[in-house]
Protein backbone atom coordinates (compact mmCIF):
# COMPACT_ATOMS: atom_id res chain seq x y z
CA UNK A 1 0.00 0.00 0.00
CA UNK A 2 1.12 3.65 -0.99
CA UNK A 3 2.94 5.07 2.67
CA UNK A 4 0.41 8.40 1.58
CA UNK A 5 -2.53 6.31 1.30
CA UNK A 6 -1.47 4.15 4.62
CA UNK A 7 -0.97 7.38 6.38
CA UNK A 8 -4.39 8.89 5.41
CA UNK A 9 -6.06 5.81 7.22
CA UNK A 10 -3.51 6.04 10.10
CA UNK A 11 -5.14 9.56 10.73
CA UNK A 12 -8.54 8.52 9.92
CA UNK A 13 -8.33 6.01 12.57
CA UNK A 14 -7.49 8.45 15.33
CA UNK A 15 -9.93 10.69 14.62
CA UNK A 16 -12.83 7.68 15.01
CA UNK A 17 -10.90 6.67 18.14
CA UNK A 18 -14.03 4.90 19.22
CA UNK A 19 -13.40 2.39 16.16
CA UNK A 20 -10.05 1.22 17.30
CA UNK A 21 -9.53 -2.62 17.37
CA UNK A 22 -6.97 -4.26 20.11
CA UNK A 23 -3.81 -6.03 19.58
CA UNK A 24 -4.64 -8.53 22.16
CA UNK A 25 -1.11 -8.22 24.27
CA UNK A 26 -2.59 -6.21 27.51
CA UNK A 27 -0.37 -3.16 26.57
CA UNK A 28 -2.95 -0.99 27.65
CA UNK A 29 -3.13 -0.17 30.23
CA UNK A 30 -1.26 -2.35 32.40
CA UNK A 31 -2.36 -3.06 36.22
CA UNK A 32 -6.38 -3.79 35.70
CA UNK A 33 -8.98 -6.74 35.37
CA UNK A 34 -9.04 -10.27 35.37
CA UNK A 35 -5.02 -10.61 34.68
CA UNK A 36 -3.88 -7.79 37.01
CA UNK A 37 0.07 -8.27 37.81
CA UNK A 38 0.70 -8.71 41.87
CA UNK A 39 3.27 -5.90 41.86
CA UNK A 40 4.00 -2.28 41.41
CA UNK A 41 7.00 -1.26 40.15
CA UNK A 42 9.03 2.37 41.09
CA UNK A 43 12.23 3.90 41.31
CA UNK A 44 13.42 4.96 44.95
CA UNK A 45 15.54 6.88 47.18
CA UNK A 46 16.95 5.12 50.62
CA UNK A 47 17.64 6.44 53.92
CA UNK A 48 21.42 5.85 53.21
CA UNK A 49 21.65 7.95 50.12
CA UNK A 50 21.56 5.07 47.84
CA UNK A 51 18.96 4.58 44.72
CA UNK A 52 17.00 1.53 44.15
CA UNK A 53 14.14 0.23 42.25
CA UNK A 54 11.64 -1.25 44.40
CA UNK A 55 8.74 -3.79 43.66
CA UNK A 56 5.90 -3.76 45.77
CA UNK A 57 2.27 -6.04 45.95
CA UNK A 58 -0.77 -4.08 45.39
CA UNK A 59 -1.26 -4.00 49.55
CA UNK A 60 1.72 -1.79 49.83
CA UNK A 61 4.13 -4.87 51.03
CA UNK A 62 7.67 -4.20 49.66
CA UNK A 63 8.93 -7.62 47.62
CA UNK A 64 12.50 -6.40 46.44
CA UNK A 65 14.72 -3.82 46.07
CA UNK A 66 17.37 -3.59 42.95
CA UNK A 67 20.40 -1.36 43.28
CA UNK A 68 21.21 0.77 40.94
CA UNK A 69 23.99 3.47 40.55
CA UNK A 70 22.09 6.85 40.45
CA UNK A 71 18.47 8.12 41.05
CA UNK A 72 16.10 6.79 38.45
CA UNK A 73 12.64 7.87 37.07
CA UNK A 74 10.50 6.08 35.41
CA UNK A 75 9.64 3.00 33.14
CA UNK A 76 7.99 -0.26 31.71
CA UNK A 77 7.02 -3.44 31.55
CA UNK A 78 8.56 -5.59 28.73
CA UNK A 79 5.32 -7.12 27.47
CA UNK A 80 5.04 -11.35 27.64
CA UNK A 81 7.97 -11.66 29.41
CA UNK A 82 9.25 -10.85 33.29
CA UNK A 83 11.89 -8.06 32.78
CA UNK A 84 11.34 -4.32 33.47
CA UNK A 85 13.42 -1.32 32.50
CA UNK A 86 14.34 1.91 34.42
CA UNK A 87 15.44 4.74 33.11
CA UNK A 88 18.17 7.44 35.05
CA UNK A 89 16.87 10.62 35.96
CA UNK A 90 17.71 14.12 34.71
CA UNK A 91 19.92 13.23 32.44
CA UNK A 92 19.65 9.83 32.11
CA UNK A 93 23.28 8.58 30.87
CA UNK A 94 21.68 4.57 30.97
CA UNK A 95 18.43 2.23 31.06
CA UNK A 96 18.76 -0.96 33.60
CA UNK A 97 16.87 -3.75 32.29
CA UNK A 98 15.94 -6.05 35.44
CA UNK A 99 13.89 -8.96 36.11
CA UNK A 100 10.83 -8.35 37.11
CA UNK A 101 10.41 -11.36 39.61
CA UNK A 102 13.70 -11.05 41.43
CA UNK A 103 15.20 -7.72 40.57
CA UNK A 104 18.53 -9.22 39.52
CA UNK A 105 19.63 -6.97 36.79
CA UNK A 106 20.06 -8.54 33.10
CA UNK A 107 21.63 -5.47 31.64
CA UNK A 108 22.35 -1.83 31.67
CA UNK A 109 22.01 0.08 28.29
CA UNK A 110 24.24 3.77 27.95
CA UNK A 111 22.87 6.46 26.32
CA UNK A 112 24.93 7.23 23.09
CA UNK A 113 27.45 10.04 23.09
CA UNK A 114 25.75 13.16 23.02
CA UNK A 115 22.37 12.15 24.16
CA UNK A 116 20.66 11.16 26.90
CA UNK A 117 17.57 8.90 28.24
CA UNK A 118 14.70 11.16 29.90
CA UNK A 119 13.33 8.95 32.06
CA UNK A 120 10.29 6.98 30.16
CA UNK A 121 10.44 4.46 27.50
CA UNK A 122 7.66 1.99 25.56
CA UNK A 123 7.59 -1.20 24.61
CA UNK A 124 6.12 -2.50 21.01
CA UNK A 125 3.09 -4.72 21.55
CA UNK A 126 4.83 -7.81 20.97
CA UNK A 127 7.64 -7.08 23.58
CA UNK A 128 10.30 -7.04 21.00
CA UNK A 129 11.33 -3.16 20.61
CA UNK A 130 11.87 -0.49 22.46
CA UNK A 131 11.00 3.09 22.26
CA UNK A 132 12.97 5.76 24.51
CA UNK A 133 12.27 9.74 24.44
CA UNK A 134 16.20 11.03 23.95
CA UNK A 135 17.77 14.50 24.47
CA UNK A 136 20.81 15.47 21.81
CA UNK A 137 21.96 17.48 23.93
CA UNK A 138 24.47 19.82 21.92
CA UNK A 139 21.65 20.94 19.05
CA UNK A 140 18.93 20.88 21.69
CA UNK A 141 16.98 18.04 19.59
CA UNK A 142 14.27 15.77 20.65
CA UNK A 143 14.36 11.77 19.02
CA UNK A 144 12.70 8.94 19.86
CA UNK A 145 15.65 6.11 20.02
CA UNK A 146 14.66 2.07 19.10
CA UNK A 147 16.23 -0.07 20.70
CA UNK A 148 16.06 -4.36 19.61
CA UNK A 149 15.23 -6.22 22.63
CA UNK A 150 15.88 -9.22 20.55
CA UNK A 151 19.80 -8.09 19.97
CA UNK A 152 20.41 -7.68 23.69
CA UNK A 153 19.12 -3.85 23.13
CA UNK A 154 20.81 -2.77 19.83
CA UNK A 155 19.82 0.06 19.17
CA UNK A 156 18.57 -0.13 15.50
CA UNK A 157 16.68 2.80 14.88
CA UNK A 158 15.95 7.13 15.01
CA UNK A 159 13.40 8.78 14.75
CA UNK A 160 12.91 12.54 14.47
CA UNK A 161 10.71 14.73 16.69
CA UNK A 162 11.35 18.25 15.11
CA UNK A 163 11.12 19.74 18.93
CA UNK A 164 12.57 19.90 22.17
CA UNK A 165 12.63 18.19 25.70
CA UNK A 166 10.50 14.86 24.79
CA UNK A 167 9.39 13.57 28.20
CA UNK A 168 7.09 10.72 28.76
CA UNK A 169 5.59 7.90 25.80
CA UNK A 170 3.11 5.61 25.32
CA UNK A 171 1.16 3.48 22.85
CA UNK A 172 -1.94 4.15 21.05
CA UNK A 173 -4.40 1.20 21.43
CA UNK A 174 -4.30 0.58 17.95
CA UNK A 175 -0.28 -0.80 18.13
CA UNK A 176 0.72 1.18 15.93
CA UNK A 177 0.99 4.81 16.85
CA UNK A 178 3.37 6.24 19.75
CA UNK A 179 2.14 9.33 21.59
CA UNK A 180 4.82 11.79 23.19
CA UNK A 181 4.55 14.61 25.16
CA UNK A 182 6.89 17.77 24.20
CA UNK A 183 7.76 19.37 26.83
CA UNK A 184 9.10 22.17 24.87
CA UNK A 185 11.90 22.79 27.22
CA UNK A 186 15.96 23.31 26.56
CA UNK A 187 18.20 22.30 28.65
CA UNK A 188 21.72 21.19 28.65
CA UNK A 189 23.69 18.56 31.15
CA UNK A 190 26.12 21.36 31.92
CA UNK A 191 23.64 23.86 33.20
CA UNK A 192 22.12 21.49 35.72
CA UNK A 193 18.37 22.15 35.61
CA UNK A 194 18.46 25.49 33.89
CA UNK A 195 15.11 26.04 31.73
CA UNK A 196 17.27 27.42 28.22
CA UNK A 197 14.37 28.95 26.19
CA UNK A 198 11.19 29.55 28.18
CA UNK A 199 10.36 32.80 26.23
CA UNK A 200 10.28 30.37 22.75
CA UNK A 201 8.98 27.05 24.18
CA UNK A 202 6.78 25.32 21.78
CA UNK A 203 5.12 22.07 23.14
CA UNK A 204 2.95 19.91 21.84
CA UNK A 205 1.20 16.20 21.98
CA UNK A 206 2.62 14.10 19.31
CA UNK A 207 1.37 11.11 17.72
CA UNK A 208 4.21 9.07 15.43
CA UNK A 209 3.89 6.46 13.07
CA UNK A 210 5.83 3.47 15.26
CA UNK A 211 6.96 1.72 12.08
CA UNK A 212 8.26 4.56 10.24
CA UNK A 213 8.74 7.18 12.47
CA UNK A 214 6.58 9.90 10.73
CA UNK A 215 4.49 12.27 12.76
CA UNK A 216 0.94 11.85 12.31
CA UNK A 217 -0.66 14.59 14.13
CA UNK A 218 1.00 17.81 16.52
CA UNK A 219 -0.93 19.43 18.93
CA UNK A 220 -0.67 22.57 20.93
CA UNK A 221 -1.35 23.61 24.34
CA UNK A 222 -3.13 27.10 24.56
CA UNK A 223 -0.10 28.99 25.87
CA UNK A 224 3.16 27.94 25.12
CA UNK A 225 4.49 28.09 28.19
CA UNK A 226 2.46 25.29 29.03
CA UNK A 227 5.09 22.09 29.05
CA UNK A 228 3.39 19.07 27.63
CA UNK A 229 5.23 16.42 29.96
CA UNK A 230 2.89 13.24 30.85
CA UNK A 231 0.66 11.43 28.56
CA UNK A 232 -1.55 8.26 28.78
CA UNK A 233 -4.29 6.49 26.52
CA UNK A 234 -7.52 5.24 27.99
CA UNK A 235 -8.58 1.71 25.88
CA UNK A 236 -11.48 3.95 23.53
CA UNK A 237 -8.36 5.36 22.22
CA UNK A 238 -8.83 8.81 24.10
CA UNK A 239 -5.49 10.47 24.74
CA UNK A 240 -4.67 12.71 27.64
CA UNK A 241 -1.77 15.12 28.01
CA UNK A 242 -0.60 17.00 31.51
CA UNK A 243 1.12 20.26 31.55
CA UNK A 244 3.60 21.58 33.73
CA UNK A 245 3.30 25.68 33.66
CA UNK A 246 6.20 27.44 33.34
CA UNK A 247 4.74 31.47 33.30
CA UNK A 248 3.92 33.01 36.39
CA UNK A 249 2.57 31.35 39.31
CA UNK A 250 -0.19 33.57 39.78
CA UNK A 251 -1.81 32.75 36.24
CA UNK A 252 -3.83 29.16 36.77
CA UNK A 253 -4.28 27.92 33.26
CA UNK A 254 -5.38 24.41 32.61
CA UNK A 255 -3.12 21.54 33.21
CA UNK A 256 -4.98 18.53 31.29
CA UNK A 257 -5.80 17.95 27.88
CA UNK A 258 -7.90 15.39 25.88
CA UNK A 259 -7.77 14.33 22.33
CA UNK A 260 -11.43 12.28 21.22
CA UNK A 261 -13.02 12.31 18.08
CA UNK A 262 -10.86 13.82 16.24
CA UNK A 263 -10.44 17.13 18.70
CA UNK A 264 -8.00 18.16 21.39
CA UNK A 265 -9.12 20.89 23.88
CA UNK A 266 -8.15 21.55 27.36
CA UNK A 267 -10.16 20.68 30.40
CA UNK A 268 -11.02 23.87 33.07
CA UNK A 269 -11.06 22.22 36.56
CA UNK A 270 -11.99 25.53 38.12
CA UNK A 271 -9.23 28.36 39.79
CA UNK A 272 -9.47 26.53 43.15
CA UNK A 273 -8.49 23.40 41.93
CA UNK A 274 -5.86 24.74 39.86
CA UNK A 275 -4.49 26.53 42.54
CA UNK A 276 -4.44 23.28 44.88
CA UNK A 277 -2.24 21.71 41.86
CA UNK A 278 0.99 24.08 41.67
CA UNK A 279 0.78 24.55 37.78
CA UNK A 280 2.69 21.43 37.81
CA UNK A 281 1.09 17.76 37.51
CA UNK A 282 4.05 14.57 37.80
CA UNK A 283 1.68 11.61 36.85
CA UNK A 284 -1.44 11.20 34.45
CA UNK A 285 -3.48 7.72 33.93
CA UNK A 286 -6.59 6.86 32.46
CA UNK A 287 -8.44 3.75 34.34
CA UNK A 288 -9.09 0.89 32.05
CA UNK A 289 -12.13 -0.35 33.82
CA UNK A 290 -13.90 2.76 34.02
CA UNK A 291 -14.02 6.58 33.06
CA UNK A 292 -11.68 8.12 35.27
CA UNK A 293 -8.81 9.43 34.86
CA UNK A 294 -6.60 10.45 38.30
CA UNK A 295 -3.14 13.52 38.59
CA UNK A 296 -1.00 13.69 40.76
CA UNK A 297 0.89 16.87 41.93
CA UNK A 298 3.96 17.13 44.15
CA UNK A 299 4.11 20.54 44.11
CA UNK A 300 0.38 21.40 45.58
CA UNK A 301 0.61 18.00 47.21
CA UNK A 302 -2.76 17.11 45.69
CA UNK A 303 -4.15 13.89 44.25
CA UNK A 304 -7.38 13.65 42.47
CA UNK A 305 -9.83 12.01 40.52
CA UNK A 306 -11.72 13.64 37.28
CA UNK A 307 -14.46 11.81 34.99
CA UNK A 308 -12.52 11.19 31.54
CA UNK A 309 -15.83 11.95 29.52
CA UNK A 310 -17.42 15.26 31.39
CA UNK A 311 -13.71 16.64 33.10
CA UNK A 312 -15.73 16.89 36.64
CA UNK A 313 -13.37 16.36 39.11
CA UNK A 314 -15.06 12.91 41.05
CA UNK A 315 -12.34 12.75 44.32
CA UNK A 316 -9.44 14.90 45.53
CA UNK A 317 -6.90 14.24 48.51
CA UNK A 318 -3.81 15.91 50.06
CA UNK A 319 -0.83 14.09 50.06
CA UNK A 320 2.89 15.66 50.53
CA UNK A 321 4.91 15.29 47.56
CA UNK A 322 2.63 12.74 45.62
CA UNK A 323 3.46 11.87 42.33
CA UNK A 324 3.41 8.30 41.35
CA UNK A 325 -0.05 6.51 40.44
CA UNK A 326 -1.47 3.50 38.67
CA UNK A 327 -4.86 1.96 38.11
CA UNK A 328 -5.69 -0.51 40.58
CA UNK A 329 -7.86 -3.73 39.86
CA UNK A 330 -11.60 -2.84 41.11
CA UNK A 331 -11.25 0.80 39.31
CA UNK A 332 -9.26 2.34 42.21
CA UNK A 333 -5.78 4.24 42.10
CA UNK A 334 -2.55 3.85 44.05
CA UNK A 335 -0.62 6.70 44.56
CA UNK A 336 3.28 7.19 45.42
CA UNK A 337 4.71 9.88 47.39
CA UNK A 338 8.40 11.28 48.04
CA UNK A 339 7.96 10.61 51.70
CA UNK A 340 6.96 6.98 51.32
CA UNK A 341 3.62 6.57 51.68
CA UNK A 342 1.46 4.96 49.58
CA UNK A 343 -2.40 5.86 49.01
CA UNK A 344 -5.63 4.10 47.43
CA UNK A 345 -8.19 6.37 45.92
CA UNK A 346 -10.96 5.87 44.54
CA UNK A 347 -14.78 7.42 43.58
CA UNK A 348 -16.55 7.56 46.65
CA UNK A 349 -12.96 6.78 48.38
CA UNK A 350 -10.95 9.75 49.88
CA UNK A 351 -6.91 8.67 50.37
CA UNK A 352 -6.85 6.36 52.42
CA UNK A 353 -2.40 4.96 53.58
CA UNK A 354 -1.58 1.45 53.30
CA UNK A 355 1.68 1.50 53.33
CA UNK A 356 4.59 3.77 54.69
CA UNK A 357 8.18 3.03 54.14
CA UNK A 358 11.46 4.50 54.64
CA UNK A 359 12.18 5.15 51.44
CA UNK A 360 11.63 8.55 48.67
CA UNK A 361 9.33 7.13 45.88
CA UNK A 362 10.03 8.85 42.50
CA UNK A 363 7.01 10.62 40.35
CA UNK A 364 6.40 7.41 38.69
CA UNK A 365 4.93 3.78 39.03
CA UNK A 366 4.63 1.30 36.23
Amino acid sequence: MPELTRRSLIKATLAGSAALTFSGCGMLPRKAGSNSPQQYTGAIGLADGRFAVGAIAPSGQMLWQAPVNTRCHSGCNRPGTAEVLFFERRPGWAFYVLNSKTGEQRHRIEAVKGEHFVGHGVFSPDGRYLYAPVNRYEPGEGIIAVYDSHQNYRRVDTFELNGIGPHQITMHPDGQTLVVGLGGILTHPDYDRIKLNLPTMKPALVMMDRVSGDILARFRPSHHQLSTRHVDVAPNGTVYSAYQYQGPDHELPPLVARYRNGHYEEIDFGESVHRELGNYISSIIAHPENELVAIASPIGGTALIFNGRTGEVIEKSAIADCAGVEALAGGDFLVSSGRGKLVRIGKGKPGVEIANMLVQWDHHLV
